[in-house]
């Protein structure tokens, strides 16, 4: 589903020369629950970037069901991440003038599927259905993120990329969302690549790597 070959990435900071990502080989299946711990800096969510088609590499390939990515254009590479990808971040960074269900249906301005129907099921889902109807300044934190989460799932993504999808959340609410994490992708084979600090939570996941200084490595 998803083949990285020798990616590797580098940024120039103060004309130095940052190794964010180190030639990196990775194949990831359909219905893999993948997790990637590292420390804040160690190329992790420059990784996560490169798959979801939002950062491009400089050298290597991604290959997403036996297209090499590389070749989109922008138009291209935006109906792919709007198609194939759901994108859950540590913030929820919801839109303060739009209701819980209008955040939901967000993406779905940029494709051919809105489903208010679908809106009010995933936000039932995340233990929302009382507030759909709320602004995100009428949320808490943890409510938020569970908006965010929902929206991640509106297009039926194929592929979560979650990015420290728990960091700023109570360990109740993260609890619950690596529950929903793992129920569909269990029930429904959605692919989960979740970056994150938290050695306990990257246990959750059954195929588990560490990044460190840009370089990846499979742990057991």
């Amino acid at each position: 589903m998803i083949e990285l070959k020798d990616l590797s990435k580098t940024y120039t900071v103060s004309d130095r020369i940052v190794n964010a990502v180190l030639p990196t080989t990775l194949s990831i299946h359909q219905g893999d629950f993948v997790s990637i711990v590292g420390h804040s800096g160690s190329g992790k969510s420059t990784l996560l970037s490169l798959i979801g088609g939002i950062a491009k590499p400089d050298k290597g390939t991604v290959v997403i069901d036996g297209t090499n990515i590389r070749e989109y254009d922008d138009r291209k590479l935006s109906k792919l991440r709007n198609d194939k990808f759901g994108f859950v971040y540590q913030f929820a960074s919801l839109i303060p003038t739009l209701t819980a269900k209008e955040n939901v249906l967000l993406p779905t301005v940029f494709g051919d599927k809105k489903n208010d129907v679908d809106a009010v099921q995933l936000l039932n889902q995340v233990g929302l259905g009382d507030k759909i109807d709320r602004y995100p300044s009428e949320l808490s934190g943890g409510e938020q993120q569970r908006v965010a989460i929902a929206r991640a799932f509106i297009n039926s993504p194929e592929v979560i990329l979650a990015d420290e999808p728990t960091g700023d959340l109570d360990e109740e609410t993260e609890a619950e969302i690596m529950a929903f994490f793992e129920k569909v992708n269990k029930e429904k084979k959605v692919t989960m690549i979740m970056v994150t600090h938290s050695s306990e939570l990257a246990l959750r996941a059954a195929n588990r790597f560490r990044m460190k200084q840009g370089a990846l490595e499979k742990l057991n």
